[in-house]
């Protein structure tokens, strides 16, 4: 009888201490259940780059010079600039320019020492193809004025986890009127009219 006695203790003993590992799986549970999601719906919900987003680089044709200093403060040796010397006007005249997307490492020094201004990082990081060679962007293809996520009417463009308040990395807990690090887009709009 001692002995049953014993088997049924530690039976209650078992039972109660997987009760409260179970309890503990859904305390997390429900924490995470009175969060808000972060989970972004990528097709339909995207997030707004930063101010200072490095994404595919936009050329001006009209405003390179030729003067190759991309190509020279280039980590890898990227742009692929065409010329040849005009005998007439003693300049060179740009033929062609090229970025392989596929291969550039987005550093941004190619923006930051061009003398014209011809090169510029824009917000559009959607680069995927199925063919890596379509990656290899002429200057005719760099041209092309950069796509914004906030004038498409089909996405819902979300703002709220790229400005959170300095110092804040998890936005979860996050009051709605704490004080964010930088302008949202609307209050830049207001303060410049």
């Amino acid at each position: 009888m001692l002995k049953f006695l014993k088997q049924v203790g530690d039976y209650a003993k078992e039972a109660v201490q997987s009760a409260r590992y179970i309890g503990q799986g859904l305390s997390v549970t429900f924490d995470h259940m009175q969060r808000r999601p972060i989970t972004v719906q990528y097709p339909y919900e995207k997030l707004i780059p930063g101010e200072r987003f490095r994404g595919r680089i936009h050329y001006e044709f009209d405003k390179c010079i030729a003067c190759e200093v991309c190509v020279r403060v280039c980590p890898i040796n990227l742009p692929v600039v065409d010329w040849e010397f005009d005998k007439a006007s003693k300049k060179k005249k740009l033929n062609h320019y090229s970025i392989d997307f596929g291969v550039c490492i987005f550093c941004g020094n190619c923006v930051e020492y061009c003398p014209t201004n011809c090169l510029s990082m824009t917000e559009e990081y959607e680069l995927s193809t199925y063919d890596r060679h379509e990656l290899n962007y002429d200057s005719v293809a760099l041209g092309r004025l950069p796509y914004k996520v906030t004038d498409d009417p089909m996405v819902t463009p979300l703002r709220e986890l790229v400005y959170l308040p300095k110092g804040v990395l998890e936005p979860h807990g996050v009051p709605a009127d704490a004080p964010r690090a930088g302008s949202r887009p609307e209050d830049l709009v207001e303060t410049e009219k």
